[in-house]
Order: structure tokens, then C-alpha cells, then sequence
């Protein structure tokens, strides 16, 4: 299949990027920038969004389905499900995720091992290691980079796992019986906990002490974002205190750009490819991700997708934003008239927020949105490219 025809259409039906320069390389870079818009932002019907999926799968010739088919089928897991299975008719979050796992129609959950997949196959094998030919190489992917993208899968979806524990001391009487929440809670801290495992039993077989090093250093990176993304929600009157746009792209690289940026990383140096190679494909992975945060945090002040009843998250990039362009001062203000008996008013809130008659949020925050991330995106695609032009070129 030609690499160049899915690439350039993946942008396209997401609404990610617009107009593309034209390199033999780049089309590429721009499919895994395009699945940066994973998880219900594409503009176009599952149908697109599937096919997308489906041509990305054939180039890499790894579906998506397989990636933890190993794992999932294990016996242990089997138990785990069974167990699960008992939460049906209550109102824990373990089952929303659970459901995820087993049919999700329009979005595909294990989009992240894709990415890691896609810019193996971009970046290409590597002769400068006699190491790498001890490992298969299959539509141009080393197997161990395969087993690094099933990793990568492996512990987002521990992640997703043990964030649907519940706390119970915040529980309310509509949320249902006690004993269901603290049943479900333990089976989300043992089935997260049996993904890790597996997770780190999978790096060990790698044999790579630095693959090992960044992945850890993930894990680490992802509970500090985690910890800080709770810390700022657990009172209502703290809202977005002392933080502005810098700390906002600190933490959101903690929690949601980690893991992808040292996944491709790692999967650079499984290929041998040098310490330049990985910087960039580093760079990537964390523009990627953290382009999919700032257009998730945008969606709800979408006027054709908000509504009045939406709650979006008071530390969310565009309310960061609008805090800045207002200063602190006056945004505590606004807050404080938007508050209703001790009570926040998302409604007036979102009214303040991205559409005041001197502040256009929604369209100041793409542009910022566009330049941060998409100019770096198409930038490191150009360069990672130009690498392995020059790599070819030292070959011969």
C-alpha cells in the first residue's frame, strides 16, 4: 500500500491540521499527528474515522485489536472479568471502562501503541546495530518495537483502570450502596495492578536498560500529573490557583504527553538509531499528545457542541488562558459572581469565559493551539525526516 494516500487523509478527517507541505517524508508524521485527535474529536463519521484507522493498521500490518490479545485473554485477567461482571446494575466507573475494552464503535481505544508503531515504520530500521538483526522485522518494524507499542497499551490502560476508583468519602446516596463502590474499587486497583505487571514483565524481556529507564520514568511523570490534576480539583474555591499557561503545559505533559513521547522515544533506541533520532521522535510523542489535550479541553466551548448543563474542568487550557488575558484579579471575580450558594455555576462560568466581547476564547486558544503544537508537529516531521534522508545517504 502507498504510505503517502492514508497519511495525508488522516488530518483531514479529524480536523487536526489544515493545508500540508509536500515532502516525500512528512505525510507520514502528519498520520500520527491526525490520531492525536483520539477518543471523540473526529469531525467526520466513525465510518471515516474507522477506515482511517484501518489503512494506518495496514501500513504498520499490526491491527490495533491484537495489540494486548495476549494479555487480555490470560487466565488471570479472565478471573478479573468474571469478578466484573458481579458490578453490573451498579453505578461504578470500572464498568464504563470495561465496556470500553470490549466494543467501542467509533473510537479506537489503543490508538497510543498505534502512534508508537507509526513512527517506528517512519523512522525506519537501522544499520548502524548488528544488535537489531537478532530481532524479526515485519512491514519495516522491529518485533520488540511491536512489544514496546503492547506496553505502551498495557499501562494506559492500567492508568484508565485505576482512575475509575471512586472516593468514597465524596460518595452520595444517588451514587448507590457503599459496598458496591468498595467491591468495585478493589477490583480496579487488582486488574490495573495485573496490567503493570504485565507491563513490566514485558520491558524486562526487552533487554534494554534505558528502554526500561524511560518507561519507568513515565510511570513516574504519569502519577505526579495524576496527583497534581487532583490536588487542583479537590476544592472548589482553589480554582486554577497560580497556575498560568507555563505550569498548565508542565502538568499536562505529566499526565497525558509522558508516556507517548518516551514510548516513541524507547522505540528510537530499540532501533539503535542515535541520541538525535530519539530527542526528536521524543518531541513528537509530547507535541502529539499534548495537541489532543489542548483540543479536548476546547470542545466544551464549541458553541455547536456546548450546552448549558456542560461542567468542563476550571483548569482546562482555555479558562487557564482567559485567567491570563484578564488577570488574576479580575478572573476571581468573575468567578465569584458566577458562584450560586457556595456553588458553581458552569453555565455562567462558560459565558465569562470564552465569549466576552473583548476575548474570543475559543479562537485565540486555537490559534495558540495551532502554534505551539501543530507548526511543531509539521517542523519535527521535516526534521525527522531529513535524519533518516542523510542516514540513507551515509549508507551508500
Amino acid at each position: 500500500m502507498n504510505l503517502r494516500q492514508p497519511l495525508m487523509r488522516l488530518p483531514r478527517y479529524l480536523g487536526v491540521l489544515g493545508p500540508l507541505r509536500r515532502s516525500w517524508w512528512f505525510p507520514s508524521l502528519n498520520t500520527i499527528s491526525a490520531l492525536g485527535s483520539w477518543r471523540g474529536h473526529s469531525s467526520k463519521s466513525p465510518t471515516h474515522w474507522n477506515q482511517v484507522v484501518s489503512e494506518a493498521e495496514k501500513i504498520v500490518g499490526y491491527p490495533t485489536s491484537f495489540m494486548s490479545l495476549r494479555c487480555l485473554l490470560s487466565d488471570e485477567l479472565s478471573n478479573i472479568a468474571m469478578q466484573v461482571r458481579k458490578l453490573v446494575g451498579t453505578q461504578h466507573p470500572l464498568l464504563t471502562t470495561a465496556r470500553g475494552f470490549v466494543h467501542d464503535s467509533r473510537h479506537n481505544l489503543q490508538l497510543r501503541g498505534l502512534v508508537v508503531l507509526l513512527i517506528s515504520k517512519a523512522a525506519g530500521t537501522s544499520s548502524m546495530d548488528t544488535s537489531c538483526q537478532n530481532y524479526d522485522v515485519v512491514s519495516g518494524i522491529y518485533s520488540c518495537q511491536r512489544s514496546l507499542a503492547e506496553i505502551t497499551e498495557l499501562i494506559h490502560t492500567a492508568l484508565l483502570v485505576h482512575r475509575g476508583i471512586v472516593n468514597l468519602s465524596e460518595l452520595q446516596s444517588s451514587d448507590g450502596p457503599l459496598k458496591d463502590m468498595q467491591f468495585g474499587n478493589k477490583i480496579a486497583v487488582l486488574s490495573g495492578d495485573f496490567l503493570l505487571a504485565n507491563a513490566c514483565n514485558g520491558l524486562a524481556l526487552l533487554q534494554n536498560t534505558k528502554v526500561v529507564e524511560l518507561i519507568a520514568s513515565a510511570l513516574m511523570d504519569l502519577v505526579q500529573g495524576v496527583y497534581h490534576e487532583n490536588s487542583t480539583s479537590a476544592k472548589e474555591h482553589d480554582i486554577t490557583d497560580d497556575i498560568g499557561i507555563s505550569t498548565w503545559k508542565e502538568q499536562t505533559f505529566l499526565s497525558h504527553g509522558a508516556l507517548l513521547a518516551k514510548s516513541c522515544q524507547a522505540a528510537m533506541e530499540l532501533a539503535k538509531h542515535n541520541a538525535e533520532v530519539q530527542g526528536t521522535a521524543f518531541r513528537y510523542g509530547k507535541h502529539v499528545a499534548m495537541s489532543h489535550k489542548i483540543h479536548s479541553d476546547l470542545q466544551p466551548f464549541i458553541k455547536e457542541k456546548s450546552s448549558d448543563s456542560v461542567a468542563f474542568n476550571l483548569n482546562s487550557a482555555p479558562v487557564v488562558l482567559h485567567q491570563e488575558f484578564l488577570g488574576r484579579d479580575l478572573w476571581m471575580k468573575q468567578i465569584r459572581e458566577a458562584q450560586e450558594k457556595g456553588r458553581l455555576d458552569y453555565a455562567k462560568v462558560n459565558i465569562f469565559t470564552p465569549y466576552t466581547d473583548s476575548y474570543n476564547g475559543p479562537s485565540l486558544m486555537q490559534s495558540i493551539w495551532k502554534s505551539w503544537y501543530k507548526e511543531n508537529i509539521i517542523e519535527i516531521g521535516i526534521q525527522l525526516g531529513t535524519l533518516r534522508l542523510r542516514a540513507r545517504q551515509r549508507n551508500h
